[in-house]
């Protein structure tokens, strides 16, 4: 399988709305019309309940884990990083969903299990413990992912090429919450 074959895959396995179809069966509502309006966990455990909002998660890390999985098998890290970038960029730009997609962080958080285990590990952790403690999804997502970066770059044997991926996809999770960003600085932020 050539590196484009790879990265179109990951795009694909990043494009599936797993919010959107998993609400819809669930509840029959679309969940762009609920709450935020947008398809991640986060929303979906608003609309149709936590235990949805966990499968949500769970499967949208997946669709970022596996194909960098086997882009790391057949292809090495290099190719696995842009597979990462393309399931991530799949997730916030799904082409079934005219490129309106969620944030991300779930499927972040699966490609950088694979390439950064320890980062995104101190970034899961760092997630639930604000989230247990402030209640506000966002605040928690961006500092899991200032934590893992951090994490990435400063733990040694963490590959360069997985602490660069895992830098972007921070960067590009800045500008996915940039909304949030907003509502938390006029102090308008939804808790869950």
């Amino acid at each position: 399988m050539t590196a484009a074959g790879l990265v179109l895959l990951g795009y694909l396995s990043g494009s599936i709305p797993f919010g959107l179809i998993l609400v819809r069966a669930a509840r029959g509502v679309d969940v762009r019309e609920r709450g935020s309006g947008n398809i991640g966990a986060t929303n979906v455990a608003r609309v149709a309940g936590k235990g949805l909002g966990v499968l949500v998660l769970v499967l949208d890390a997946l669709k970022g884990a596996l194909p960098v999985l086997l882009a790391q098998a057949v292809a090495g890290p290099s190719v696995a990083a842009g597979v990462g970038v393309a399931a991530f960029a799949g997730h916030v730009a799904p082409v079934w969903l005219r490129f309106r997609g969620g944030k991300g962080v779930a499927t972040a958080l699966g490609v950088v299990a694979v390439l950064a285990p320890r980062a995104a590990l101190a970034g899961a952790l760092t997630y639930a413990l604000v989230l247990a403690l402030l209640r506000i999804s966002s605040v928690g997502s961006l500092l899991a992912g200032l934590v893992a970066v951090t994490v990435a770059w400063l733990v040694p044997g963490t590959p360069a090429v997985a602490a660069a991926l895992t830098s972007a996809l921070f960067g590009a999770m800045l500008w996915t919450h940039r909304g949030n960003i907003g509502r938390l600085l006029r102090r308008g932020e939804p808790r869950v």
